[in-house]
């Protein structure tokens, strides 16, 4: 009994309910937050999370028609508006609903991007330092043996990365002591090692870390022995493997897109890697006549001929990409600089 009063109670409360015109309740219903729209908005957040802007993230956010809730400046709380793909957010405002506090702020005409530069350079160096201990804690043949490591491209390259980003460290270190010092001698220190981080990306760091990692991975899809037999999988893990050829692209990639690199002149910068280059070669010449062994097994396979011209195409190689990252360099900070300008116009 008491039960049948109870849904005679519903049904009369839900007649008297005035029901809602059928505008009305899809007005109410675009309003709701789509998970599928949330879970595509997270993973755009999570592609640009490196070099995203916030008002790229808000407008993508509001594009999608997920509810967006901000927070002010104080962190205080503010009400959950209804979300208009045409309103603007509110300006110096967080998003929730990407998982990351975003800060719409401008410094020294480059964006604030999703994690600190400085954050992510720290990061980085301490994840190559972890990498260099564990490459060098390994026993294997090759290491006791002429030359040791130093002999691999791949350990140079781990060498090179590893320096510039503590090139890169230090540099934010020295950037933030000097900040608001009138000494000339400090500034004119953290410009010497401006100069230096810029030229390590653009000679060493980006050609070198792009050479090694599209040549290991080409080669090792054809024949795999030729550039790494399979029994190195005894000693190297496969975690340590793609730690040495596959993140270093994109680290530096992302280098490149938070932090603005001054390139050299395309004589100069072109001279120092093809100096580069051939010191390599003529060092594994070298480690050849001293052991009788080529570094790498694929040297064993050709002709001198052959292995003649297989080292001015690799020279050849790496001066491409030491233009294609000057170009990209310059379309990522000439675009976002164009952007800023036009930000700017429409604010003013």
């Amino acid at each position: 009994m008491f039960h049948l009063n109870i849904l005679h109670y519903i049904r009369t409360v839900n007649k008297s309910r005035k029901r809602l015109p059928y505008s009305e309740r899809q007005a109410k219903r675009t309003n709701k937050t789509n998970p599928q729209n949330s879970v595509l908005v997270l993973i755009s957040v999570s592609i640009q999370w490196a070099c995203a802007d916030t008002r790229t993230v808000t407008h993508e956010l509001l594009r999608t028609g997920s509810d967006a809730c901000y927070y002010s400046n104080n962190l205080s709380r503010t009400s959950a508006a209804s979300t208009n793909v045409s309103s603007s957010p509110p300006h110096n405002s967080i998003p929730l609903s990407t998982g990351y506090f975003l800060r719409r702020k401008y410094d020294g005409g480059r964006k604030m991007a999703l994690i600190p530069s400085q954050i992510l350079r720290v990061a980085i160096l301490l994840s190559y330092f972890s990498i260099l201990c564990n490459y060098k804690a390994i026993d294997m043949p090759a290491h006791q043996t002429y030359g040791g490591s130093w002999k691999f491209l791949t350990f140079i390259d781990l060498v090179i990365q590893a320096v510039f980003f503590g090139v890169c460290v230090l540099t934010d270190l020295s950037s933030l002591l000097t900040k608001g010092s009138a000494s000339m001698e400090q500034e004119r220190q953290l410009r010497k090692l401006i100069s230096l981080r810029d030229w390590m990306m653009a000679v060493l760091a980006f050609p070198v870390g792009a050479f090694v990692v599209t040549m290991f991975w080409t080669l090792y899809v054809y024949d795999r022995d030729l550039v790494y037999p399979r029994l190195l999988d005894n000693f190297i893990p496969q975690w340590l493997n793609h730690g040495m050829h596959t993140t270093v692209l994109p680290f530096i990639v992302i280098e490149m897109r938070t932090t603005h690199h001054r390139y050299p002149s395309r004589t100069c910068g072109l001279f120092a890697v093809c100096m580069f280059a051939v010191g390599y070669v003529v060092w594994m010449c070298w480690v050849h006549s001293m052991t009788g062994v080529w570094v790498y097994p694929l040297l064993e396979h050709i002709g001198p001929m052959a292995r003649i011209l297989f080292f001015i195409c690799l020279t050849a190689l790496i001066s491409v990409y030491y233009v294609l990252g000057e170009i990209l360099n310059n379309y990522i900070w000439d675009s976002s600089k164009s952007t800023l300008e036009s930000d700017k116009t429409k604010t003013d």
